[in-house]
């Protein structure tokens, strides 16, 4: 099984500490393309931009990159509710031809009701699954259903002969994404959805959720491919990760957590129940499973974990996800244009990803080039 593994577009901000300004740096329109093309040619497959009102919009940002970067998926996020399905058909379409094939959806149903609420989504937990079903079935239906057009009459969304003129580059659609730890979300991923994707848990928890994901997937006679969403902390040795994790929260307060935790709280996102629950907001309590480090989570909605080590130690807890049937990977660490290089350049080579490092290019010199014609070696 070939490894797909992504980046991160860090749209609501970027530091080298968590919780304050310290080490911040401005997101604009110049760094956000930085950290795309540098993962563009340091050989990721993709990146993942994150939606809400803490970001910067994904679907504009994502355009203005796509000329920016030649092989880059962008797996942004369509949000049934807050847009209509023709509206998102016709979003998809447009930049799955624009970038000639490189776009990849992420369903997101939203998690917090104060935000949605504000964007004028006045749903609760069990609507909004029930408005994504019928969202995602018209936007296939749109895309797939020929010059007839689609006919849909659901308990919350209608349309006649939706279609579009301008197909997207891939056939039947892009792939579709989708997370949620609910009852409701595995069986909505389980029935529509090409990939499932998960917050860092603990093996033991992420095996039982994709069983569930699979056998509620086989009562529909299908399969539904993985992925994982993850930090990541490396460096050339352990005592030097973990080192680098207890400096990223070094600045952070307790009353920054406990305020962060209570916003956390006010949710109705099961999985962000549990993204809390692995560290119930203490700093004692932060390696919640061998190198799988929660410490991100204090303060971070959404993915708060991260694995941490040295190269090897990294490569062996990504293959013991693999193992339990993860192909995509998508990775991220403060701050991300670095850490996008340090991962690459210590992980890529033991995974057999990015480009080969030999001890002489054929294009040019592949590091320094010492007393104006000795090639550096490869390490042994």
């Amino acid at each position: 099984m070939s490894l797909n593994l992504f980046w991160f577009i860090p749209t609501h901000g970027d530091s080298r500490y968590l919780g304050t300004s310290k080490g911040a740096r401005a997101v604009d329109a110049d760094y956000l393309r930085q950290v795309a093309v540098a993962a563009d040619t340091l050989g990721y497959d993709g990146v993942l931009l994150p939606t809400g009102r803490s970001c910067e919009d994904a679907w504009v940002v994502a355009s203005s990159l796509i000329h920016a970067t030649k092989q880059l998926k962008f797996l942004v996020a369509v949000r049934p509710g807050l847009s209509t399905p023709g509206l998102a058909v016709r979003m998809a379409a447009t930049f799955d031809r624009l970038s000639n094939g490189r776009l990849l959806i992420n369903v997101v149903t939203g998690g917090d009701p104060q935000e949605l609420e504000a964007d004028g989504l006045h749903a609760d937990h069990a609507t909004r699954y029930e408005i994504s079903d019928e969202f995602i079935r018209i936007w296939r239906g749109a895309l797939a259903g020929g010059d007839a057009g689609f006919d849909f009459d659901g308990k919350h969304l209608q349309v006649k002969g939706a279609r579009t003129l301008y197909p997207p580059v891939q056939k039947p659609y892009p792939p579709l994404y989708f997370g949620g730890s609910s009852a409701a979300a595995s069986a909505l991923a389980a029935e529509q959805m090409d990939v499932y994707l998960t917050w860092g848990e603990p093996p033991a928890a992420v095996a039982e959720k994709l069983a569930d994901i699979r056998a509620r997937a086989a009562e529909h006679g299908r399969t539904v491919k993985f992925g994982i969403r993850l930090h990541v902390i490396v460096r050339e040795t352990n005592e030097e990760a973990w080192r680098a994790a207890d400096e990223l929260i070094s600045h952070l307060d307790d009353e920054v957590i406990a305020k962060a935790q209570a916003s956390f709280a006010r949710m109705d996102s099961e999985g962000q129940r549990r993204m809390a629950a692995l560290h119930g907001g203490r700093r004692d309590q932060l390696e919640v499973s061998p190198n799988l480090w929660a410490g991100v989570g204090l303060v971070r909605g959404g993915a708060g974990t991260a694995l941490v080590g040295d190269p090897a130690t990294v490569v062996e807890r990504i293959r013991e996800y693999e193992a339990l049937g993860i192909e995509t990977f998508i990775f991220s660490g403060y701050p991300h244009l670095e850490e996008s290089y340090r991962f690459a350049e210590l992980v890529f080579p033991l995974l057999g990803k990015g480009k080969a490092q030999g001890e002489v290019s054929i294009t040019g010199p592949f590091g320094e080039v010492m007393a104006s014609d000795i090639v550096p070696k490869k390490a042994a």
